[in-house]
């Protein structure tokens, strides 16, 4: 079925529809490929078991954010790059492949690596130079550490699968959880600072006025 068709019916977007049909497709997925992993957790494992899943659905819904709404993500790619709608189809075809690796386990190692690669290599050409034109702009520092975290994430996630059997695992590791360690301080601070803000997700909405303490 074409994805404006249901987008006409519900009254959304086509990029929402095909972002969400993303995201499912990659639920279901995973769920078959760990549903054994899954049955065979007790307590807190099952927890860890869903770990990929959680890791992997947003992949998917942002690669498909990449291949639906080109000329959005377009405008973000440096205008020093050639062939820049070539990168953000690219880019959206790498996510969701991504994706289906971590949430199956195939190749978890490779994915994992290169989308930390990937993510650290947006920061630089492109979230970091913005932040250090414009340093007084939290969100942009707030978009630039969410970023870092990502891709120390992925390191995380690849030294793991890599089991420790090879060399370099350790480091990514170490490495992997340092970003993400510097992403929960900053965020931590940003929220003493600004208790009402929203500083892991940088939207102008702020805190909902009904959260019971929310200042």
């Amino acid at each position: 079925m074409h994805l404006s068709l249901p987008a006409t019916l519900f009254g959304v977007s086509s990029t929402a529809v095909a972002m969400c049909a993303a995201g499912v497709a990659v639920l279901l997925i995973g769920a078959f490929a760990a549903r054994r992993e899954i049955a065979e957790a007790r307590g807190l494992e099952r927890i860890a078991a869903l770990g990929k899943l959680c890791f992997g659905i947003p992949l998917g819904v942002f690669g498909a954010l990449h291949l639906f709404a080109v000329r959005l993500v377009v405008d973000i790619v440096p205008a020093y790059v050639p062939w820049r709608s070539f990168w953000a189809y690219a880019v959206g075809c790498a996510l969701i492949v991504a994706a289906v690796s971590i949430v199956t386990g195939i190749g978890t190692r490779w994915s994992g690596l290169l989308f930390g690669i990937m993510m650290v290599l947006f920061v630089a050409m492109i979230h970091l130079p913005g932040a250090l034109g414009r340093p007084h702009d939290r969100i942009l520092w707030t978009i630039v550490f969410r970023e870092l975290s990502f891709g120390g994430a992925g390191w995380m996630l690849a030294g793991s699968a890599m089991g420790g059997r090879r060399r370099g695992s350790g480091a990514l590791i170490a490495v992997g959880r340092a970003l993400v360690t510097a992403a929960l301080v900053v965020f931590g601070v940003e929220h003493f600072l600004h208790p009402r803000g929203l500083p892991g997700v940088p939207l102008q909405r702020e805190m909902p006025a009904w959260v019971p303490g929310a200042c």
